[in-house]
C-alpha cells in the first residue's frame, strides 16, 4: 500500500473484495494471453495406429501416463488412446476403473486377454480433439471442460504434432503457491 500516494479508507473486508476482484480480472488477462505454445509439452510420447494395444498400454504405463496422441504414417494425429478408451475396451458399459473391476468381479467377464490382440485403431478415440500453438490457455480450458478431456495435441502451422497440453499443465498455470492468493 505504500506504493499509493494518498489515503484510502477501506475497511479490511472492501480491502480483501477489491484484491480478489484485481486478482481475477489479472488471471482472466493472463489466460487469454498465454498460448499453447507457452505451456506445452514438446516431448510428446505417441503411438502409431498399428501399435498393439498391449504395447501401448506398457508405454503409458512406463511413462506414468494416462494418454497419448495416435499419428499416422505421416505423422498426422488421427487419434488419442487413453485409460478412459482402454476403460471402454474392458467393459464396454462401465465408466471407471472400479466400474471394470466390480463387473470383473461380479460377472467373471474380464476382456483384458481379449483386448491383446488388437490394436490402437481398435480402441483410440478419433478424431482428436485438438489445438492449435495460438490457441490462448483459457479456450483450452474451455474445451477440456466442454468435451471432457484431459489432454489435446498442439498441431503446428503445417497441422503436424508440436506438443500436447494437459489438464496438470493448465493447471500449473493456474495454481496458487501454499499461503498464496486464491
Amino acid at each position: 500500500m505504500k506504493e499509493i500516494s494518498g489515503y484510502l479508507d477501506i475497511t479490511p473486508g472492501d480491502f480483501k473484495e477489491v484484491y480478489l476482484l484485481a486478482f481475477r480480472h489479472a488471471r482472466e488477462r493472463l489466460l487469454r494471453r498465454v498460448t499453447a505454445r507457452e505451456i506445452m509439452t514438446r516431448e510428446v510420447v505417441r503411438v502409431q495406429v498399428d501399435t498393439p494395444l498391449q504395447e501401448a498400454a506398457e508405454l503409458l504405463a512406463q511413462r506414468a501416463i494416462s494418454g497419448a496422441p495416435v499419428v499416422d504414417d505421416e505423422g498426422r494425429v488421427v487419434g488419442v488412446i487413453s485409460e478412459k478408451d482402454f476403460l471402454r475396451g474392458l467393459a464396454p458399459g462401465s465408466s471407471s476403473f472400479m466400474g471394470v473391476v466390480a463387473d470383473c468381479l461380479e460377472e467373471g467377464n474380464c476382456q483384458a486377454l481379449a483386448l491383446r490382440e488388437r490394436k490402437v485403431a481398435d480402441l483410440m478415440s478419433s478424431p482428436a480433439i485438438t489445438v492449435i500453438e495460438e490457441t490462448p490457455v483459457l479456450e483450452i480450458a474451455r474445451v477440456f471442460k466442454e468435451k471432457d478431456i484431459n489432454r489435446a495435441p498442439v498441431l503446428d502451422s503445417q497441422g503436424r504434432l508440436a506438443g500436447i497440453v494437459s489438464r496438470g499443465d493448465l493447471l500449473g498455470l493456474t495454481a496458487c503457491p501454499a499461503g498464496g492468493a486464491p
